[in-house]
């Protein structure tokens, strides 16, 4: 069982049945565009109306907002869906925090069907809490399950689902500027068997922490190493869905950039060491042209390589909108490490700095490659450029209700 009060519906399931079924309902179509709740008619999609609550009777106690380590501290309750290729979505439970109970034989364990989304929930000066382009981890996320045959889901039923498991738990959300709630979905494989194939059931569960800055020293400059013996994704791979199994392979190369006094890695690829990203966020780069004196704002494109973060589809949006009639040009397009080296060397990098939701933007000061230091253009004693610094004002002015805007979500 998963949790203590599964259903019997799954317990009682053969590993057999399960596979079949899901074999059928998976087969010829996992390869292809993600497909809507629609596709499926004879099976159950997730219904919100079915949500039942059971509420903690032992209530943890709030952090004060300096002693929060991200990632560390958990709300009361979890939000969790079972399904199956037999019944599909069952209804969802709101219950107190718990631990899962799964199998040996599980095969989230032995062949990583596993995903996530990282999202937050923020509180305006009115006390009203605000979710940050929902829609987009939604959209993201189905695009992950398809990929390693989980099973897909209704986004506006699991934005409804985790706005009252949020509101459950809005003590929880710190009304600091710059704190905030991670909200972290999860969809795991939950068959029991040792063989390789479409799971036949599956748990989507939600659970959602407190946080303060994503670095301990806050808004502040960070230092990169150019990596170029490891690889974190290639064509054709999986490194533009948020898969857990991308992750820990990163976690060596960061140990070793951290030896040599670095924050974080700057992954490069192929022999002309394109950048494409920074640790786990996505990276941007400020250069003036050569000829022309015109300001661009560089990220990788999405080819495959490239995780498509909301962050930086939001920094780009904000640019497209905000920058060009400034003058700005706007890229998504290949850039290589001689090509930064060479702005820095001719005094035209104007600024770098990383984009994910867990530090918004994080402002990049040199980049370490090939025994040189790459200066980004940061004065003495500053911690951000002038663009990083806008950027973080614009979203978190969304984020925290400063400015009204679609992407936000008020709930």
């Amino acid at each position: 069982m998963l949790l203590p009060r599964l259903s019997p519906l799954l317990r009682s399931a053969t590993a057999t049945a399960q596979f079949q079924l899901a074999s059928k309902c998976l087969a010829g179509r996992r390869w292809q565009r993600p497909y809507s709740v629609a596709t499926e008619p004879t099976l159950p999609g997730l219904d919100s109306s079915k949500l039942t609550v059971t509420k903690t009777t032992t209530p943890k106690d709030i952090l004060s907002s300096d002693e929060l380590v991200f990632g560390r501290t958990f709300t009361d309750h979890m939000l969790s869906i079972e399904w199956t290729a037999a019944d599909g979505w069952l209804a969802p439970r709101i219950t107190p925090y718990q631990n899962l109970s799964l199998d040996p034989a599980t095969c989230v364990f032995h062949y990583a069907f596993e995903c996530f989304e990282g999202m937050k929930a923020y509180k305006d000066p009115n006390g009203k809490i605000r979710l940050f382009r929902p829609d987009k981890n939604m959209e993201r996320m189905n695009k992950s399950t398809a990929r390693i045959a989980l099973p897909q889901f209704d986004g506006n039923a699991l934005i409804d689902l985790i706005s009252k498991f949020v509101k459950l738990d809005e003590r929880f959300i710190p009304s600091t500027r710059g704190y905030s709630l991670y909200i972290r979905p999860t969809m795991i494989g939950t068959q029991r068997t040792l063989g390789v194939g479409p799971p036949g059931s599956a748990l989507l569960y939600v659970i959602a922490s407190p946080v303060g800055p994503y670095y301990p020293t806050g808004f502040k400059a960070i230092s990169l190493q150019a990596t170029d013996y490891a690889v974190r994704a290639w064509p054709g791979g999986v490194g533009d869905k948020k898969l857990g199994a991308n992750y820990a392979p990163c976690i060596v190369p960061q140990m070793t950039a951290a030896r040599k006094g670095f924050h974080q890695n700057l992954w490069l690829f192929g022999e002309e060491e394109y950048v494409t990203e920074v640790g786990t966020m996505n990276f941007f780069v400020a250069i003036k042209d050569k000829e022309t004196g015109q300001k661009e704002l560089i990220t990788a494109p999405l080819d495959g390589t490239i995780l498509e973060g909301v962050t930086r589809d939001s920094v780009l949006s904000l640019a497209r909108e905000r920058l060009i009639p400034e003058g700005w040009k706007v890229s998504e397009r290949k850039c290589t490490m001689k090509e930064i080296a060479s702005a820095s060397e001719e005094g035209r990098l104007l600024e770098v700095f990383g984009a994910g939701t867990a530090a918004v933007v994080s402002p990049v000061r040199n980049i370490g490659w090939r025994d040189r230091m790459i200066d980004c253009g940061l004065k003495e004693g500053e911690e951000a450029g002038e663009l990083a610094a806008r950027m973080k004002d614009w979203i978190e002015g969304i984020q925290y209700g400063d400015e009204s805007h679609p992407w936000a979500l008020t709930i």
